[in-house]
């Protein structure tokens, strides 16, 4: 890939360093970690380099898995190489110590964001946690202005995207024995919600 073809995401630029510090107090166990949805790959190549107990599996649909490769080759880390995965088809059979995903729920159709959440917890060790970052709304209500014309872009660009109810989330894990242990403040009006 050259340059110009190369996926960036300022976002994942931005939010890496607070991701981080909320992996540190959730991921101290060794363990492996399956990222669902890694989108360029900057998350997996910067923060498995500093998070270098943990197995990680960066994984996504099979047209961004040469974003990811080349992001991985760019810098020392342990990441493994990419998987090709489609919540709606074989997921790796695991089990996982940790689950991570970010800004993936609000691309995703509600259904797909249950199947995903339903297919991750199977694949959780009994005392993992999941841990999913990125807008949610609190007992249907916005949280900020930016959040709002956000919902009214991803609604234009797909009617079924948009930012979940956090309440939502938190009964379609409880569907699966898992709850919410933590509800993390982020920059940008995001949230790190991690459930166990």
């Amino acid at each position: 890939m050259t340059s110009p073809e190369v996926p960036f995401s300022q976002a994942a630029e931005n939010n890496k360093g607070p991701i981080l510090q909320v992996l540190q107090q959730h991921c101290q166990a060794p363990g492996t970690l399956l990222e669902i949805g890694a989108g360029t790959g900057q998350h997996a190549a910067w923060l498995s380099a500093q998070l270098p107990h943990l197995q990680w599996q960066p994984s996504d649909v099979a047209e961004n898995l040469p974003a990811i490769r080349h992001w991985l080759s760019q810098s020392p880390n342990p990441a493994k190489a990419p998987l090709a995965l489609d919540v709606t088809d074989q997921w790796p059979s695991g089990p996982f110590d940790y689950l991570f995903t970010a800004n993936t729920f609000h691309i995703m159709a509600q259904s797909l964001v249950a199947h995903c959440i339903a297919e991750g917890c199977q694949r959780l060790s009994p005392k993992g946690v999941f841990m999913v970052y990125g807008p949610f709304n609190y007992d249907g209500q916005f949280t900020s202005d930016s959040n709002r014309q956000f919902e009214g872009w991803l609604k234009a660009t797909d009617a079924q995207r948009g930012i979940r109810d956090k309440e939502w989330v938190e009964q379609e894990f409880a569907r699966h024995g898992r709850q919410c242990l933590t509800d993390h403040a982020m920059p940008a009006n995001n949230r790190v919600l991690v459930f166990g």
